[in-house]
């Protein structure tokens, strides 16, 4: 019998979400193939099997909350073994379910429902706001003592604050019509869902939030990409797209203005010198940001790749958990979606990201006359407790030279 288990997810990850299990009960399973798909708070993971034979059991069941190392199912080894002789075990556990709870109400004995509260008791109920109703009584006839409310505080002072929580989850809705309600479907919201929603509310309510806007004039831009897609396609297997000249923008304007690259910690300010950056990417089940590293070392060609590659993956739910850690500065795209200008929201703990948009053409008033040019809108927005307004704006006016101008990008200017 082999037991198939939650594995270690990654650093600060410490539980996960039963997705959907691939395979039924006594269904024959082979090494390596995916069994079950995990939610976690960043990204969805496959288990595979780890050994071949029959899928005897399944524990832990669709929409299960379950631990780092919790058991989630069992094989049983070897080709076509024991479907049968897993029913007579699932057979006898209702009967031993049932005979459990026997001897509980000896274990603790319960207090009249109308035994009257301590004085003491209530009182430290009213501070706290703890139940007595729900804390064990150890004293006489079970009644609630002093000494066990103190102890409930100090439980509940010491448990950790419920992490996979978000706000949204706690509002309660008034209740639909009921020919509104017959028409409406409710679903639960994944694990990575309800994180995203924890993450954008927490940005809202620390950060001090302001969004600067600029355009940039593509036009020097697309005819470079215009002149050497082919050629660039053809050497590096990688399409050239516009991710690699923005990022490569963004590096430079971060070294000029590296309080866009820093973050908070506490009453300290982090200054990174080094260039992360994470690359949003909209997949069926929500926004993850995969980080390129060191950018500042790679060159276009590496980002392009780097990117295409995280793109594919994120789609497929095959991303690792320490690829979307670490980035310093984000780079989210609305344009391929049809948008035209947008305020994006931070994605903590860093202190800025830059949107882009949709290019649209427009007229532009260039050497007096008025020519249409391929123009885009960019928005950068920051948090005013790190980058002051001068810098916010110096760091836009920064990429968009370098875009506006993309030999700055070789020369290093």
């Amino acid at each position: 019998m082999t037991e198939i288990r939650v594995p270690t997810l990654g650093e600060s990850v410490t539980e996960a979400t039963i997705g959907r299990w691939f395979k039924k009960a006594g269904d024959p399973v082979a090494v390596d193939e995916p069994l079950v798909e995990l939610e976690t708070d960043k990204v969805t993971i496959e288990v595979p099997a780890p050994s071949a034979g029959t899928l005897s059991e399944i524990i832990a069941a669709d929409g299960a909350t379950v631990a780092v190392g919790a058991l989630l199912g069992q094989i049983t080894d070897g080709a076509g073994a024991a479907k049968p002789a897993a029913a007579p075990a699932k057979a006898a556990a209702p009967a031993a379910a049932a005979a459990a709870p026997a001897p509980a109400p000896a274990a603790a004995k319960a207090p009249p429902a109308d035994a009257p509260l301590a004085p003491s008791v209530r009182k430290l109920s009213a501070e706290t706001g703890i139940d007595a109703s729900t804390v064990p009584g150890s004293g006489k006839d079970g009644r609630v003592t002093k000494g066990d409310m103190l102890a409930a505080i100090e439980r509940a002072a010491s448990a950790p604050p419920p992490a996979t929580q978000p706000a949204a989850a706690v509002q309660v809705r008034a209740p639909s019509p009921a020919d509104d309600a017959a028409r409406e479907e409710r679903v639960k919201m994944t694990r990575l869902r309800q994180t995203i929603a924890r993450r954008l509310k927490d940005v809202q309510n620390t950060a001090a939030m302001l969004t600067t806007f600029n355009e940039v004039d593509m036009t020097n831009v697309m005819a470079l990409r215009a002149h050497y897609k082919d050629a660039f396609e053809k050497k590096h297997g990688a399409k050239l797209g516009f991710m690699g000249f923005f990022t490569k923008a963004v590096v430079q304007a971060l070294k000029d203005i590296p309080a866009v690259n820093a973050e908070i910690d506490g009453s300290d300010l982090i200054y990174k010198n080094y260039y992360h950056i994470g690359v949003a990417v909209g997949t069926d089940k929500g926004l993850v940001v995969p980080v390129v590293r060191d950018c500042d070392h790679k060159s276009i060609s590496d980002i392009e790749k780097s990117i295409a590659d995280f793109g594919r993956r994120a789609r497929d739910g095959q991303l690792k958990i320490d690829e979307m850690q670490g980035g310093t500065f984000t780079i989210t795209n609305g344009g391929i979606y049809g948008s035209l200008m947008s305020t994006p929201i931070l994605n903590a703990p860093q202190s800025g990201i830059l949107g882009m948009h949709k290019i649209q053409e427009r007229p532009m008033v260039v050497g007096g006359k008025i020519e249409v040019r391929p123009m885009m809108y960019l928005a950068l927005s920051y948090d005013h407790r790190v980058i002051d307004g001068k810098e916010a704006v110096t760091f836009l006016v920064r990429v968009k030279e370098s875009l506006e101008d993309p030999a700055r990008l070789v020369l290093d200017l």
